[in-house]
């Protein structure tokens, strides 16, 4: 069997360029518990206003009619519509970036294949999602893309690349009994070795409160360049994230590059606890997105926004760092990052 890494492909870090960003369109209401479905979708549509200014933005969806409506409320957020393309298949819900295709690159050879991964919803915790597990294949179909089929369940949410080798993680997800019980940790390493093409894994304990995804590390732990992350940490000695992101902490700080260098932390405070019908969700200024041009960051109409926008604003110099409000948005138990999947240039 061929494997990503013995070709030359790998996972490039997110800020590389990009040909595009894509999207599965949120047509699942019981994702935002209905009534809050309308309330979400102008944070969305202004979402992907900004990913069209600087790179083509392909939404998956079900049919053209959904299609039309959509083109016509982009076109009313004053969205460039000539870098909006769609394609049309069946989809469960939203969450492009664990259920998407994972794009790997040949630098050298210039070529661009896909890993198609298995889904299961976070460990089976919200059927149906068959057709969200068929969108690699169809979208590898779409693009006349070469396809590796891993065989395994791996979401896009759960690693975080630096694009030099390493890729970071969490125990409580990969090791999780829900995803693939089969599988030792060493042999989790090889698939990511293999699939992926990275030489190096790094593995954080778990992740924030309310997160369904038992510890997605994009919520906690985000690479800036090679050496350098941003992690979230709670000021609130009271709070239920204090110690964990404090653990999470110490780790970072103990763990060394293949080159023995210590990794560079800067520290991205926590919002104000976000809570629905008294039930805590998974906020955290760590699910932004790094888009061509800009950084596109979750806010939650707390004091912390600021703080964490000018955190940001001095990690990414070359980029406009916007904050756009996710209050909404995170009802899901998502935010922007967990929507979108890169497509990198080549």
């Amino acid at each position: 069997m061929e494997f990503p890494q013995s070709l030359g492909y790998s996972f490039p870090a997110e800020w590389e360029q990009h040909d595009s960003t894509w999207l599965t369109f949120p047509l699942n209401r019981d994702t935002w518990e209905n009534e809050k479905w309308d309330r979400m979708l102008p944070a969305y549509f202004q979402f992907i206003r900004l990913l069209a200014e600087g790179e083509v933005v392909n939404i998956i969806l079900p049919d053209s009619d959904i299609a039309n409506w959509l083109h016509t409320e982009l076109d009313s957020y004053g969205t460039n519509l000539k870098r909006i393309r769609y394609h049309y298949t069946q989809t469960n819900d939203s969450w492009c970036r664990d259920h998407g295709p994972a794009f790997v690159v040949n630098k050298s050879q210039k070529k661009k294949a896909i890993v198609n991964w298995e889904y299961n919803a976070w460990g089976g915790k919200y059927p149906p999602y068959d057709a969200d597990n068929r969108i690699p294949t169809f979208i590898s179909q779409q693009l006349g893309l070469k396809t590796f089929n891993a065989g395994i369940v791996m979401e896009g949410g759960s690693v975080e690349f630096n694009g030099a080798g390493t890729v970071l993680t969490t125990r409580h997800c990969l090791l999780n009994k829900n995803r693939n019980p089969h599988l030792s940790k060493t042999e989790i390493e090889e698939y990511l070795h293999r699939f992926y093409g990275v030489s190096q894994v790094l593995w954080l304990d778990e992740g924030i409160v309310g997160d369904d995804t038992d510890g997605h590390i994009d919520d906690i732990t985000r690479f800036i360049n090679a050496d350098t992350v941003v992690t979230a940490v709670e000021q609130d000695r009271l709070d239920d994230n204090y110690w964990i992101l404090q653990k999470n902490l110490t780790d970072l700080q103990m763990m060394r590059l293949p080159n023995g260098q210590a990794l560079n932390i800067v520290e991205l405070p926590m919002p104000t606890p976000v809570e629905t019908e008294g039930i805590r969700l998974p906020a955290s200024y760590a699910n932004f997105y790094i888009a061509n041009g800009r950084v596109i960051v979750p806010t939650f109409s707390c004091k912390q926004d600021e703080k964490a926008i000018r955190i940001l604003e001095k990690c990414f110099p070359t980029r406009q760092v916007v904050g756009v409000n996710a209050r909404y948005v995170i009802w899901g138990l998502g935010s922007f990052h967990c929507l979108s999947q890169q497509e990198p240039a080549i």
